[in-house]
Formats: structure tokens, C-alpha cells, sequence
């Protein structure tokens, strides 16, 4: 069992679900909401956005705000007394992979070698290497697929992520976690740069908000994914992280 669950995880996962049955049963009603949104949002003259400014949708203020949870995170993420740091690792790894799955198979009907023939963020562009260290471009549901495979592979191996008691993490175990780390981090991101509007109208944007922000802190607090690896995404988590401390402090007050 992890040790994050709680309120906030048990809540993302019921919402996630919704957002699949959302998804399945109402493709027209989902698309209709979408229109919505990009008509709220900020226009040029001609009624026209430029690419740029439609994949920013997610900085605009009325989408920053949103959150399911006041949970403060980075108490969420501190590594308790009594608890083994692999453990930590473990655990939280583990409930990250399930949580950012499922919020991608919210939108994954969208996400089609079509729409998103490359892996991107921002300007980046992703690869995924096979075993043998060869470079594969591939577009973005095959690269998430291989993240989700090979993780998959990972968290249920117990020589890698052992769950029964008196068994050794390996030694590699830490490099490890940050390969996975990194990985769901391209997953979380491309929701956000390709897949925002959809997640808007399944009204699941709160929930990823949350998970973003939590996960952020996750590896920030143990050092688990190189900051210029999140670079590209600096300006939601600086928002967010402003956001949060504005409401913890008054909360507080």
C-alpha cells in the first residue's frame, strides 16, 4: 500500500475515472466543450490564435487557480523519521505512475498519431532509445506507451521495487527512479502543451494541477530530475507554487 494515500489521491483517481467514462461515452460533447474554452480564452483581432498563445491556455489565471485540494504538498512529499528513504522513493514513484496513466487516459483518444505525430513540449522534442541505445522518433501515443510499458515493468519487479519484507533495494535503484521521473514528467508536461483544452472540458484541470504541483515538489525535494530538464515548464510551476503560497498564507492568517 502507499503511503500517500489520503483524501487528495482517492479523489484524483475518482475524477480520473470520470474523465474516461466522459471521454468513451460523449467524443461530440467533449469537442462542443472545447469550443467553449477556446472562445473564452484571448483572441487576436481576426478571432485567430497564434500556436504559441493556444498551447499557453494553461498559464491563463482562470485555469492556474483551479485546484481540488488545499493540501499543503510540500508536507506531503517531506520524508518522514521513521521511514526508509527507497521506501520513500518507492512508494511515491509507484503512485505517480498510476496517477499520471490515468490522467493520460483521460485524453488519450486525443492523443493519436495524427494530432501529435511528435513527442513535444514547448519546443522540445522527445525520443525514446531502445535497449541497445538506438534512437526511435515516434509520435507521442507510442512514446507514451513505451513510458508506461517499460515503468510498468519496473514497479512490479521485485528485484527492482521490492515490496516483501527483508529484500534489498538494488544499488542502482536511485538512478533508476530518476530515469522514471523523467519520464513522467514528459508525460505530465505533453497533457499540458497539446492536451489542455480536452482536459478542460472533461473539467479535469483541477485535478492536474494538483498532481503537477505534487509531483513537482516530489523532485525538487530529492533532486530527481535535472531543473533544466523542467525548464520548459517553469513559468506554469513558478504560477502554481505562487498560487499555493498565497492560499497556505491565508489559510494561516
Amino acid at each position: 500500500e502507499s503511503t500517500m494515500v489520503g483524501d487528495y489521491l482517492n479523489h484524483g483517481e475518482d475524477r480520473s475515472v470520470l474523465g474516461q467514462q466522459k471521454t468513451g461515452v460523449s467524443y461530440k460533447m467533449v469537442l462542443q466543450a472545447m469550443g467553449k474554452v477556446l472562445r473564452k480564452s484571448k483572441t487576436k483581432p481576426n478571432g485567430k490564435k497564434t500556436a504559441a498563445e493556444e498551447k499557453k491556455l494553461y498559464l491563463e489565471p482562470e485555469y492556474t487557480k483551479a485546484r481540488i485540494t488545499d493540501f499543503n504538498f510540500k508536507e506531503l512529499v517531506t520524508l518522514p523519521r521513521e521511514i526508509d528513504l527507497n521506501e520513500w522513493l518507492a512508494s511515491n514513484t509507484t503512485t505517480f505512475f498510476n496517477h499520471i496513466n490515468l490522467q493520460y487516459s483521460t485524453i488519450s483518444e486525443f492523443c493519436t498519431g495524427d494530432t501529435c505525430q511528435t513527442m513535444t513540449v514547448c519546443n522540445t522534442q522527445y525520443y525514446w532509445y531502445d535497449e541497445r541505445g538506438k534512437k526511435i522518433k515516434c509520435t507521442a501515443p507510442q512514446y507514451v506507451d513505451f513510458v508506461m510499458t517499460s515503468v510498468q515493468k519496473f514497479v512490479t519487479d521485485e528485484d527492482i521495487f521490492p515490496t516483501k519484507y527483508g529484500k534489498d533495494f538494488p544499488n542502482s535503484f536511485e538512478s533508476l527512479v530518476k530515469k522514471i521521473c523523467r519520464f513522467l514528467f514528459h508525460v505530465l508536461t505533453h497533457i499540458y502543451w497539446a492536451h489542455f483544452k480536452e482536459t478542460v472540458a472533461l473539467e479535469l484541470h483541477g485535478h492536474l494541477n494538483a498532481l503537477y504541483m505534487h509531483f513537482m515538489l516530489f523532485i525538487r525535494e530529492f533532486n530527481l530530475v535535472d531543473p533544466k530538464e523542467t525548464l520548459v515548464m517553469d513559468d506554469l510551476t513558478e504560477i502554481l507554487y505562487s498560487n499555493a503560497a498565497a492560499q497556505n498564507h491565508v489559510k494561516e492568517r
